[in-house]
């Protein structure tokens, strides 16, 4: 389909049928398609929600307040670049179509940006501060530039609903699975590296890069977009000021926001447990569990479960019910893991209840983007044009803000407990914390029922939540 030939005129996207036609699906595609969250989910952003907190604090030597503003900034920058590419992508139009392109020629910007990231350079504070705003805007905007489009993809690949919850799972299978690849090698990595932490930092940040760019060439070259979006004439802000009249976009945007709070304060907070709740990396039968093999475990039941939401949805009747059961059990297992001790003897009881937890979570998340698809569709019979682009957006801005404002709010709730860091005259890392106890009680409560809290409020929203499928 050449979407050049798209105009004003375009009817509505055809939604007859499965949305294979005369070009169906096939497993190459569905690959393809998880290669793309597997570079952003389970690389970049993997490694930016749960390395990059305690990596700017113990290893770069940023301060605490640095590191909380500059996520801070960070957000209020996506608030409008998001929702900007969102609009400028529906608008698109090229031989490789209107998302594909985007990921085509952003895969070696998005690795290299994220490879610099994660180096230190030998610069004094204020160098460094510089360097870390400067780097992590960048890596914000050209995420941007990558994942909106690429989210959007599942909008224009089929129409067929059962086809867009296979895509969308084979997003989340592809996004944990890399995590959990990402994660567990991590610490055995940087042991193969050698030298020192910021040495470490910077060899895996380059490799990691150089895969992300691969996998997202991949997804660009191996995806089609089979429908046509209605294409607004010209740049307009309507489609903005229509969004805040679309009730469903309006709550599962804040859904949205509140599923990457969770995730976002038990990943920012990882390092911070394993340091000082558990005293460090703890070894079991020649097995390093440093922080984030702790995810890990998470990371590959969030990969079955991902895989198993379609069925387990399909069978409970619903999206918004199916959401609503797996919430739930996020709720309850995050509770049970704050009445555990911070002990070390009690490692694989926290990891059963993080697997007890990713079992939520996993059955969740494909159902999000699949919900994104349904409030396209709404906007598009609503308002007769197209927006795909511009309300996919919404879900990677909330992805963005809610991990982002929880990694600050972290780094701020550290630094009232106790927790202070910083670069020395000499341009070297300097941790001081002033009461332990207060830390790690805060800690802990940052994995546990900051979480839980989050999780109630999610609830209320799907039950207001409109959109019945």
């Amino acid at each position: 389909m050449n979407m050049e030939d798209c105009n004003v005129t375009t009817p509505l996207p055809h939604r007859a049928g499965s949305g294979a036609g005369l070009n169906p699906v096939s497993l190459k595609e569905k690959i393809g398609y998880a290669l793309g969250d597997a570079a952003a989910g389970g690389i970049t952003w993997k490694v930016m929600s749960i390395a990059f907190p305690l990596f700017f604090t113990n290893v770069f030597g940023l301060t605490v307040a640095d590191t909380a503003t500059l996520m801070l900034v960070a957000r209020m920058f996506d608030v409008v670049t998001d929702p900007l590419m969102g609009s400028l992508a529906d608008r698109t139009q090229s031989r490789w179509g209107t998302y594909r392109p985007w990921l085509i020629f952003g895969a070696i910007p998005l690795g290299l940006i994220f490879a610099l990231l994660l180096y230190t350079p030998d610069f004094g504070p204020v160098g460094k501060r510089v360097y870390a705003y400067t780097l992590y805007l960048l890596m914000m905007a050209i995420y941007t530039a990558v994942n909106v489009p690429y989210g959007s993809l599942l909008g224009v690949m089929t129409a067929d609903d059962n086809e867009k919850n296979q895509f969308s799972s084979f997003r989340m299978v592809g996004a944990y699975a890399m995590g959990f690849i990402t994660l567990l090698s991590f610490p055995y990595l940087q042991k193969l590296v050698g030298g020192s932490e910021q040495h470490q930092y910077a060899v895996l940040g380059a490799s990691l890069g150089a895969v992300a760019t691969i996998m997202t060439l991949a997804c660009g070259l191996l995806t089609k977009e089979r429908l046509k979006p209605v294409r607004a004439e010209k740049f307009s802000f309507k489609p903005f000021a229509d969004l805040f009249k679309n009730k469903p976009w309006i709550y599962l945007t804040l859904i949205g926001i509140c599923t990457n709070f969770f995730n976002g304060f038990r990943y920012a907070v990882a390092g911070y447990l394993m340091e000082y709740c558990l005293h460090g990396d703890v070894t079991v039968s020649g097995l390093i569990i440093n922080y984030t093999v702790f995810m890990t475990f998470g990371e590959v039941t969030c990969m079955i479960f991902g895989g198993l939401s379609p069925k387990f949805t399909e069978w409970v009747g619903s999206k918004r019910k199916a959401f609503s059961i797996a919430a739930i059990i996020c709720a309850i297992t995050s509770v049970a893991f704050f009445f555990v001790p911070m002990d070390p003897a009690y490692i694989w009881v926290l990891i059963a209840i993080v697997i007890l937890t990713s079992i939520g979570v996993g059955l969740y998340s494909p159902l999000l983007w699949s919900m994104y698809a349904d409030v396209a569709d709404y906007a598009t019979e609503k308002n007769g044009t197209s927006s795909t682009g511009l309300i996919f957006s919404s879900g990677t801005m909330a992805q963005k803000f809610g991990t982002a404002i929880s990694g600050s709010l972290v780094a701020l709730l550290l630094g009232i407990a106790g927790f202070y860091s910083g670069t020395d005259a000499n341009g070297q890392t300097v941790v001081t914390i002033t009461d332990m106890e207060s830390v790690r009680s805060m800690t802990w409560a940052l994995f546990s029922i900051f979480p839980a809290i989050i999780v109630l409020i999610m609830l209320w929203l799907l039950y207001k939540y409109p959109i019945k499928k």
